[in-house]
């Protein structure tokens, strides 16, 4: 019996390494060829399930229709309709980034320090600069353009700021939280069928769970406190889990998927964890950080300290100057000298990241297809 388990986990290693290996640069035409197999047993998949629930269907296309013909037909409503279609895609966009950040784009970076944290940034030194958050729209969100009324010097206020950007940044963590879903639906599935999904964030859990009592190291230790505060607390344990930063909080979506704690208590503590708190605590970090009378008080502190203080402050006021130039400028000022250089590298960058993204589905897809092949060549041995 320990011989046929070992054999049958070595076998499995083997198993493991060749679908790894099904990547592009190495196979690309066995690469290609699983990925559009696999898409299409996707789509007959999908197309089954969409015919089990044929009244969600007719239902999502009537209400489809009235959109569209309301969205089409002339009338006094057109105002309402072009407010509510900016608004939506401004919303869809912010989600969209929060649930790819969740991903990491494939290559683990997130892009609130792409995106939103610039976005915050750049709001934050303009009302600073303008003395008001009531930019003209359009062209705010694409341009910041500094009111025509005169407003007094110092109004602007921290919780106007927060309030300027409240809408984008509950989004993006409305986002992050539905990008935290997959692990726990895998989990949740793996734990109801018996089944041994192929991950190895599931797999190092599982070895987390026997080896729990002897584990030593700090990094397991904090695994495993995250997964008892999760498991014995539930709700706010997971609740206080979401509303840090925590790189270890996908480990508590399979934690929540395997002890098969309701969707809602996991979904709905995550969502109030990082799109309200959480992403206040990050929004105010970046407001305080870019907001001109508390840098400057800062700065100055930082000049105070006997000997080195001056030393020390310099290269803070020439950072802080720098982002003030990089981040913000006004339609009439020009761009400033370098910013076409650097929006050049940083649009290179976002190219980089989305085609990598792209590859690495690619190659998940050829992968999963060569486990369907792998495990149906199981099922016929043990046939015989």
């Amino acid at each position: 019996s320990f011989a046929d388990s070992s054999l049958l986990s070595e076998r499995k290693r083997r198993d493991r390494e060749e679908r790894l290996n099904i990547i592009l640069w190495r196979q690309p035409l066995v690469t290609l060829q699983y990925f559009f197999l696999e898409t299409l047993i996707n789509l007959k998949e999908w197309t089954i399930k969409l015919w089990h629930r044929r009244s969600i269907l007719v239902s999502f296309l009537l209400t489809l229709a009235v959109l569209t013909a309301t969205y089409y037909v002339e009338g006094t409503h057109q105002q309402y309709v072009r407010y509510m279609e900016k608004k939506l895609f401004w919303c869809a966009y912010w989600v969209g980034l929060g649930i790819l950040s969740s991903v990491g784009l494939g290559t683990g970076l997130h892009t609130f320090l792409l995106y939103l944290g610039p976005h915050i940034a750049s709001v934050t030194l303009a009302a600073y600069e303008c003395n008001s958050v009531n930019f003209p729209e359009p062209p705010y969100p694409d341009q910041i353009i500094c009111p025509d009324e005169e407003v007094t010097e110092g109004s602007i206020s921290l919780w106007a700021i927060i309030s300027k950007v409240r809408l984008e940044a509950c989004m993006w963590g409305a986002g992050t939280a539905i990008g935290e879903l997959p692990p726990y639906f895998m989990a949740r599935a793996a734990r109801l069928s018996g089944a041994e999904p192929d991950d190895e964030e599931y797999q190092e859990f599982e070895e987390m769970l026997e080896h729990a009592e002897t584990a030593q190291d700090f990094a397991s230790r904090a695994k495993l406190a995250v997964q008892n505060l999760v498991q014995k607390v539930g709700f706010f344990g997971i609740l206080a889990c979401a509303s840090i930063p925590n790189p270890l909080f996908d480990l508590a979506g399979i934690t929540c998927g395997h002890f098969l704690v309701p969707f809602w208590t996991f979904f709905g503590a995550t969502l109030i964890g990082k799109a309200v708190i959480k992403m206040h605590i990050q929004k105010l970090f970046v407001i305080i950080t870019f907001s001109k009378h508390i840098v400057e008080q800062m700065v100055s502190l930082i000049g105070a300290i006997p000997s080195i203080g001056p030393s020390l402050q310099k290269p803070f006021q020439e950072y802080l100057e720098a982002q003030r130039i990089k981040l913000h400028h006004k339609s009439d000022s020009g761009m400033p000298q370098g910013e076409n250089w650097l929006s050049w590298m940083f649009e290179k960058l976002v190219i980089v990241m989305v085609c990598y993204f792209i590859l690495s589905i690619i190659n998940s897809m050829a992968q999963s297809y060569a486990k369907r092949l792998q495990q149906k060549m199981y099922s016929e041995e043990k046939t015989k």
